[in-house]
């Protein structure tokens, strides 16, 4: 008896993990496009960190090909910049949102 209540709750279980990266795929792809970009740029000014600032980034899917990506710099508590892009992973390109 615990084996077929096994067999039937296992799939209900686990099934959504598996479709997940299915069904955030655009969002995935959408932050580590951004991530790479955000990454050459802060790589290439070459500044002192004395603050360390700490990106955090957050992706709001808006079809199957585009995504806007937040990325918000804080220092602990201080939030110090916020960037907004558009992405559309289907064409691997990324816009900057001027606010």
């Amino acid at each position: 008896m615990k084996k077929l209540i096994t067999l039937i709750l296992y799939p209900l279980l686990f099934s959504p993990i598996l479709h997940a990266n299915e069904n955030f795929s655009v969002e995935i792809e959408a932050l580590t496009l951004v991530m790479e970009k955000y990454k050459k740029d802060s790589e290439s000014n070459i500044e002192l960190d004395l603050d360390n600032i700490k990106p955090s980034y957050l992706a709001l899917k808006q079809d199957e090909c585009n995504a806007t990506v937040k990325v918000t710099e804080t220092t602990g508590l201080e939030i110090v910049n916020t960037e907004s892009f558009d992405v559309n992973v289907c064409k691997k390109e990324i816009y900057k949102i001027i606010n």
